[in-house]
């Protein structure tokens, strides 16, 4: 029967160690290797859309007491006419939806 061979602790350590760093090691590096250019930012142009965030109501007139012109869903694409300020502080815009022009009240 051939005797069994004793691992001694300090190559234990060593083995434990490698074995725990090459299993950890993956999970912090990004997939491909890390990335030294720092990551491009994307600034909106004056001719983007914006997309409206929440339903909103399309109006008449820049007053919140004026009809509506129909329902906007979020995520339906926007563009600024132009701005207007009520007397009462608050901001308009006119925006220009797929097939109408109309008023919405400026968070």
């Amino acid at each position: 029967m051939p005797a069994l061979r004793t691992v001694q602790p300090s190559a234990a350590w060593r083995w434990a160690a490698l074995l725990g760093f090459a299993l950890i090691t993956p999970v912090a590096l990004p997939a491909g290797g890390g990335d030294r250019r720092a990551p491009e930012l994307r600034r909106r142009t004056a001719g983007d859309p914006l997309l409206s965030t929440r339903t909103v109501a399309l109006r008449v007139a820049p007053e919140q007491r004026a009809p509506a012109l129909q329902q906007l869903d979020a995520g339906e694409p926007l563009r600024v006419v132009r701005s207007w300020r009520a007397r009462s502080g608050q901001r308009w815009l006119q925006v220009q939806a797929t097939d109408r022009r109309g008023w919405l009240a400026a968070s």
